[in-house]
């Protein structure tokens, strides 16, 4: 495994990082993570790693777009000092575009998306152990559906920043696609995007995944 022991990990994104924790940061016992994907990643750590102490914080905001977690990245994460860093932003970005049409500045066009992410990667890159890029994502399948179309936009630029910059690239995308292939989006979320404990649980396993875990240590 990567982590080490007293390595803080610093999870920054929207609300399906944030899932419900304590805001701006949340941490520590009952439901300062919050109870998605960043929770289970602390509790399989915990569970299969008892030797080793990582500091998990969740600095997921609810409707974050990547110009607002810009906007506050110094605070929240840079001014904290972690080891690893791991941004998951670009849904709102997106989903702003079709829920509210009539609304461009609310819209964060991929040009934008792509200064803004570049920026915060670029402010820890050489203050860390390592930065993952946790890819936007729609739970859904159809490649010709608008939103779905657009988010590939995003992803692909996600994708190409982790690696021009050398950070650890986890595809959401890819995973609840293939996911699909045998079960159909609303399983796992009835929006498309915000998953319940299956969904969040295939996350969790999937960042773990990019972090050489060892699920036999829990055997």
């Amino acid at each position: 495994m990567i982590f080490e022991n007293y390595d803080r990990i610093i999870f920054a994104g929207d609300s399906v990082t944030d899932m419900g924790s304590t805001n701006p940061v949340g941490e520590g016992l009952f439901d300062g993570l919050g109870k998605g994907y960043v929770r289970m990643v602390e509790s399989l750590l915990a569970a299969a790693y008892p030797d080793v102490f990582v500091r998990v914080t969740n600095a997921g905001i609810s409707g974050n777009t990547s110009r607002d977690l810009l906007a506050r990245f110094d605070r929240d994460v840079v001014e904290r000092h972690p080891q690893w860093v791991s941004i998951c932003i670009g849904i709102n970005d997106v989903w702003r575009q079709f829920d509210l049409p009539a609304f461009p500045s609310q819209h964060v066009l991929p040009d934008e998306y792509e200064r803004n992410l570049e920026e915060m990667i670029l402010k820890v890159k050489d203050r860390v152990k390592g930065v993952f890029i946790l890819s936007p994502y729609i739970i859904e399948p159809n490649s010709e559906d608008k939103m779905r179309a657009r988010m590939n936009e995003y992803v692909a630029i996600a994708r190409a920043l982790a690696k021009k910059h050398g950070c650890i690239f986890v595809d959401f995308q890819k995973m609840y696609e293939e996911h699909c292939a045998y079960r159909h989006p609303a399983s796992i979320a009835w929006d498309r995007i915000h998953p319940n404990w299956i969904g969040s649980m295939m996350m969790a396993r999937a960042f773990l995944a990019a972090c050489d875990f060892d699920y036999h240590r829990m055997l």
